[in-house]
């Protein structure tokens, strides 16, 4: 299909460059040209220039170039047709089109889009000044979403009428049937499709209206809470974002998008002034929505429940993010608490969220960890097992291997033990954890105590020796750590590379800071307990008597009033034997 030639040129010189680009970008007259800041890349001083007279306009900093339709081509991220389409709808030029099926075809479907126009106006009208919409109004003004709210995003009322849409659209039967916001009833007479429920227009990015979802109002008989729009030549749900017209600007600046699960989610978003939100129309997220957010951003932040879809969503996510390179964070929101409620209670919490979304994965994993136990080895075990599992959904392996470091760190298992089953990626890890959960949990305390060396110094430094280390390197990371007095820079500096690499890996080890001096005595009763195994044949009576008194101290470890003064000498003990060993 095409756009005749002559109305191509009639909208290139009837319609002012200077004016299109202004209601996106502020110029200033300087000569013959109008400069500003380039609406396509970041700066601080104009280098983005316009001139009538050539109707071109040219930024000095990216490069970007082009005439009226290229630009809004860029800026409305739609193809040549749409950009020609959407000046003219603009300048309210009627086009032609020059291929017979397709033109028609066209119409029609520019025919369906008007009159879904004209019943978001005749519903926004409705609810503003009809009586009969009084409650709606007070409905929506408990909920925030009254005055310029209502208006903003023209929510509308549909009244409790059997055919007051109809009768004051006038269309033929088929075109309310086409656009679903009409049917013929039992008794053969056109009814409206949606009756006693708030209207909330769903537009394409375009800013063409193409569809409605329609709210119940409290204490309604009616079983199904939302009503939505059936698909129709103008509207398919799974390629469709609610409010991506009014987001896609902050959407593109910031380069990150947020998507919600219903309407008034994205309007509190926008009420609170993150301004990039959207929300599918009742129905999960969808590889063609993933494929319509990469034009806008590369970053997608999920702002509802991202785990309840469970391990086939996963792994739909990992693989949209490795097609079509987004990345995909969850945005946590108190419990019981959607964007809608915080709009009203906290809108400074909703930006919170955003900024301190987890990757997809992070956020699962966390879940897992927060609900799982380390409170005995066979627990620490499950644990580890349930984490191993969700982490070996995802298809990299290094981003596996990166997080079973977090687990390893977090039950206690030593790192190198997970990292083989995410590179094996096991997707069933019972045996294999269990097996790695008794064995050299030792060296993986060690890594914890040697991170907190790094954030706790003065805490722990004098409950620590080179003798609770069993394993060589860990030793001399020790060692070098505490040459440097926890100084993570100077002890990366004089480690050898084995060593250095331990350091490395603690100094980002997210370890349980709360009970840093409980680590150290945790590794100092395994490292007694270890030089007490060897002692078993000891027949000095002098000697069995002081080793006595060691075990008595190593239970006195959990009594609260006596652990630090069993701890400080259990390690006056164990240095001592290391003295004796040299």
């Amino acid at each position: 299909m095409a756009i005749a030639d002559t109305d191509i040129e009639r909208l290139r010189e009837s319609v002012s460059i200077v004016d299109t680009i202004q209601g996106y970008v502020q110029l200033r007259r300087v000569g013959r040209n109008w400069v500003g800041l380039c609406p396509f890349h970041a700066e601080k001083s104009g280098s983005f220039n316009v001139r009538e007279e050539t109707r071109r306009y040219k930024c000095f900093g990216c490069g970007a170039s082009g005439d009226i339709f290229k630009f809004v081509q860029e800026i409305e991220h739609l193809d040549f047709v749409g950009a020609i389409e959407h000046i003219a709808n603009k300048a309210g030029y009627q086009l032609t089109y020059t291929s017979g099926g397709q033109s028609k075809d066209r119409k029609r479907l520019k025919q369906l889009t008007e009159i879904m126009g004209q019943a978001v106006e005749w519903y926004h009208d409705r609810l503003l000044k009809s009586p009969d919409a009084r409650a709606a109004r007070d409905y929506l003004r408990d909920r925030g979403l009254s005055g310029d709210v209502a208006r903003e995003f023209k929510l509308g009322w549909a009244p409790d009428e059997w055919d007051a849409l109809t009768q004051s659209l006038g269309v033929s039967v088929d075109l309310l049937r086409e656009t679903g916001l009409g049917f013929v009833n039992k008794r053969g007479k056109a009814q409206d499709s949606f009756r006693a429920r708030v209207m909330f227009p769903i537009f394409k990015d375009s800013g063409e209206a193409v569809a409605f979802g329609g709210r119940i109002l409290p204490g309604s008989t009616d079983p199904a809470k939302y009503k939505n729009s059936p698909e129709t030549a103008i509207y398919a749900k799974s390629k469709t974002l609610y409010g991506l017209n009014w987001a896609k600007a902050e959407i593109v600046t910031a380069d990150e998008v947020i998507v919600c699960e219903g309407y008034t989610d994205v309007i509190g978003f926008h009420r609170s002034g993150v301004r990039r939100a959207v929300a599918t129309c009742g129905t999960a997220l969808t590889e063609d929505h993933v494929r319509l957010l990469k034009r806008f951003a590369k970053k997608v932040v999920l702002a509802f429940d991202a785990d309840s879809a469970g391990q086939g969503a996963a792994e739909r996510f990992y693989e949209w993010e490795q097609r079509y390179k987004v990345e995909v964070g969850v945005a946590q929101f108190p419990q019981g608490k959607d964007p809608g409620d915080l709009a009203n209670s906290d809108p400074a919490a909703l930006a919170g969220a955003v900024a301190n979304a987890k990757p997809f994965l992070g956020f699962r994993l966390k879940r897992v960890l927060d609900a799982g136990s380390v409170s005995s080895p066979e627990a620490r075990s499950r644990t580890a097992e349930q984490a191993m599992s969700v982490i070996n959904e995802h298809p990299d392996t290094n981003v596996r291997k990166l997080y079973a470091g977090q687990v390893a760190t977090h039950v206690g298992i030593p790192v190198g033990d997970l990292v083989k089953l995410a590179e094996r990626r096991t997707r069933n890890p019972t045996i294999a954890v269990a097996s790695a959960s008794v064995s050299r949990r030792g060296e993986s305390a060690e890594l914890v105590v040697l991170a907190l060396m790094f954030s706790h110094w003065e805490e722990i430094a004098n409950w620590l020796s080179e003798a609770l280390f069993v394993d060589e390197v860990n030793r001399r990371a020790f060692l070098a750590a505490g040459a440097a007095l926890g100084d993570i820079t100077v002890a990366l500096e004089n480690a050898d590379p084995e060593a250095r690499e331990v350091l490395e890996r603690a100094a980002v080890a997210d370890v349980d800071d709360t009970q840093v001096l409980r680590e150290a005595w945790n590794l100092l009763a395994a490292a007694v307990r270890r030089e007490l195994a060897h002692r078993v044949k000891v027949t000095d009576p002098e000697q069995i008597q002081i080793d006595r008194a060691a075990r008595l101290l190593l239970e006195n470890l959990d009594v609260p009033n006596m652990a630090e003064s069993s701890a400080e000498q259990l390690l006056g003990w164990l240095n001592s034997r290391v003295g004796e060993h040299e």
